[in-house]
């Protein structure tokens, strides 16, 4: 194919609107990406043989981290099915008492994300507590809701999810500098997750005695040996910045499973975790081989142009693209997985070429993609909502607060790697 080739900004913008269109009416997000960067070339005057071809180009690009985020599967899985992410959740919640309840519940999402569960999978983990604990202290489902997708939110950009190794593939960096640079905006975003959540007390819905859950899935394993599958996976992924000692990924993060299950006396049920932990990564891998098609049109069009045009006319300096790109396709995917992939793989190439370091453009774009990744056409809004029997009238009310934890992650990312290049 000749590399000259490139696909018309409008085509580019075709490509986002088609595909956001699809998922609105209910496609499925890999099948709305791949049609929506399909019509997107041919708008944008590529023909059908080279739009395939960029389609193409663009999934190769992201099936490392499809392949690490099946491999993460194991450690989901573990952390769900044996109950050790619910025992780590309600020792925190214990510890830190229902006198400050909306904290308690920022915190254990906060960590149930940081040690590799899925947002949505941590607040639906936290909410059978939230919700007991929410009816016992007259406290609104919304102000729940918010303390859990904010620590959510928090725990996300320091956490080894699919949107973190997304963002280290991209950009090769180590997957630990990534989950090391989200600790300060995360610090601050659960702050103002807390302070927000405290004024939304009274405000909304209250919990009913019937919502209330009660856990019934055989006996849990104890907070300590709950700890071990996310300690030895986060020790051996650290290997590599500590020591140069370089162990993918791909191998830490099911041997970090495998071990826990182990230590929790559950090895003869590992084969069983891990398949309900692929199962709840396939969905996400999907998708992103759909997302690697829509970037494959993007990276390979003027749109990337219009963007820095547009910056340098109001201009804002060259590493305002990284935040700004996580948050233009986060809204666009619903997803800060999606988001920070497509981000990551279209604009890293530029972000580096405007002297911005491998590991900052990577935290700005990745604390940029927490933004709008709620937008209603994603499965997150749906699933948090659902985790409180919330109706999608008051869960819109949630967006608002939501967008600003991520403006804060994204805003303190900025100011730490853009403005005053603090590390690097």
């Amino acid at each position: 194919m000749d590399p000259q080739i490139q696909v018309s900004a409008l085509g580019a913008v075709i490509a986002l609107v088609v595909a956001i269109v699809l998922i609105l009416k209910k496609v499925s997000p890999a099948y709305g990406m791949i049609a929506g960067a399909l019509v997107g070339g041919l708008v944008g005057g590529v023909d059908i043989t080279n739009t395939v071809t960029l389609m193409l180009e663009g999934a190769k690009g992201i099936i490392p981290a499809v392949l690490r985020i099946l491999a993460a599967g194991v450690l989901a899985g573990v952390l769900i099915e044996s109950g050790a992410a619910a025992v780590i959740a309600e020792t925190i919640v214990k510890k830190l008492g229902e006198t400050r309840a909306l904290l308690a519940l920022a915190i254990a999402t906060m960590i149930l994300t940081t040690v590799g569960v899925f947002i949505d999978v941590a607040v639906i983990t936290v909410s059978p507590i939230a919700l007991a604990i929410a009816k016992r202290a007259g406290i609104s489902k919304t102000a729940i809701l918010l303390a859990m997708i904010g620590g959510g939110k928090a725990g996300n950009i320091m956490s080894p999810n699919p949107n973190a190794i997304a963002a280290s593939d991209a950009f090769n960096v180590p997957l630990t500098s990534i989950m090391a640079a989200g600790i300060i905006p995360a610090i601050f975003g659960l702050a103002v997750t807390y302070i927000i959540a405290k004024k939304l007390v009274k405000k909304g819905s209250t919990v009913q005695m019937q919502e209330i859950q009660t856990h019934n899935g055989g006996p849990l394993p104890s907070f300590l040996a709950a700890l071990i599958a996310p300690i030895v996976t986060i020790i051996l992924l650290a290997l590599r910045p500590l020591f140069d000692i370089n162990i993918d990924p791909l191998i830490a993060l099911p041997v970090g499973g495998i071990l826990g299950a182990i230590v929790m006396g559950r090895g003869r049920k590992i084969n069983d975790y891990a398949i309900s932990g692929l199962g709840k990564m396939s969905g996400v891998a999907i998708m992103l081989l759909g997302t690697g098609t829509l970037a494959g049109i993007i990276a390979n069009s003027g749109l990337k142009d219009v963007l820095i045009e547009g910056l340098n006319a109001i201009g804002l300096p060259g590493y305002v693209l990284a935040p700004v790109s996580g948050i233009f396709m986060s809204a666009a995917t619903a997803s800060t997985t999606a988001g920070t992939a497509v981000a990551s793989q279209v604009f890293s190439s530029t972000i580096l070429g405007m002297g911005v370091s491998a590991i900052a453009g990577a935290a700005m774009i990745h604390a940029g993609a927490t933004v709008l990744d709620h937008l209603p056409h994603g499965s997150f809004f749906h699933a948090t909502g659902g985790s409180v029997n919330m109706e999608i009238k008051e869960r819109l009310k949630v967006l608002p607060y939501e967008t600003l934890v991520g403006l804060t992650l994204a805003i303190i990312s900025t100011l730490i790697y853009g403005v005053f290049h603090i590390f690097g």
